[in-house]
């Protein structure tokens, strides 16, 4: 797995932390910058869920946060800017652990079932953060918006680069580019289901039992070559 993870890493990981630098702040330090900006992100997120984002106020999240209002400003513009910030962390979350799945699985069927294991459990820890995401990104300036959405097909296309490279490093052939995209979209709505619908399925299902499902529903779904590869 080395080489998949060699030509994964420093792909879109590295472009999406670059993005953040089109939120301007007044500070130099960007070790200092990212700092403050996750404890604004961890203080802003439960108070858009709790009250939702048009009804919390900037100084409502800089008071979680530990700053003043003016502190916070030094950081980020506006609550827009906070909510892109956290659609970003979001965005982060999957890369790393998509990345980590690749990292660490022997052979190109571990990678796979890895890879959808994490992408599941990024899901259910952030079921929050994505439901906001969803729910909220029509008030961002266009920008933003632009940008999330362009990151959601990213997160998908990034899918799809790892599936092409488990499948090249296992030597599978005769897989189109449309089943590779499709198989992508798959586990992305895999995990959406468990996001939106949590309320309902954890109360029948535990998430390891949603994933061993879902991970025997993606394989069979996939061509019969991938499930004859390595074990």
């Amino acid at each position: 797995m080395d080489k998949l993870e060699t030509a994964f890493k420093g792909s879109i990981l590295t472009k999406s932390r670059g993005v953040t630098n089109e939120v301007p702040t007044q500070v130099k330090n960007q070790d200092l910058v990212t700092q403050r900006r996750g404890q604004i992100i961890e203080a802003a997120v439960p108070l858009f869920v709790a009250n939702g984002f048009h009804k919390t106020t900037t100084r409502q999240i800089a008071k979680a946060a530990g700053f003043s209002v003016g502190s916070m400003y030094e950081y980020v513009n506006s609550k827009e800017d906070i909510l892109y910030l956290v659609c970003l962390s979001i965005h982060d979350e999957v890369e790393r652990g998509v990345t980590s799945a690749l990292d660490h699985a022997e052979s190109g069927l571990m990678a796979l079932r890895q890879l959808i294991r994490e992408f599941l459990m990024v899901c259910n820890r952030m079921a929050e953060q994505i439901q906001l995401m969803y729910q909220v990104t029509k008030s961002l300036p266009s920008q933003w918006k632009r940008r999330v959405l362009e990151n959601e097909i990213g997160i998908t296309q990034m899918i799809v680069d790892a599936l092409k490279r488990i499948a090249t490093t296992e030597k599978l052939e005769g897989i189109s580019d449309g089943e590779f995209d499709l198989l992508a979209n798959n586990i992305t709505i895999i995990g959406h289901m468990w996001t939106f619908r949590r309320w309902y399925l954890s109360q029948q299902h535990s998430i390891e039992e949603y994933i061993r499902f879902q991970t025997e529903f993606v394989l069979a779904a996939f061509p019969v070559k991938m499930k004859q590869g390595k074990k």
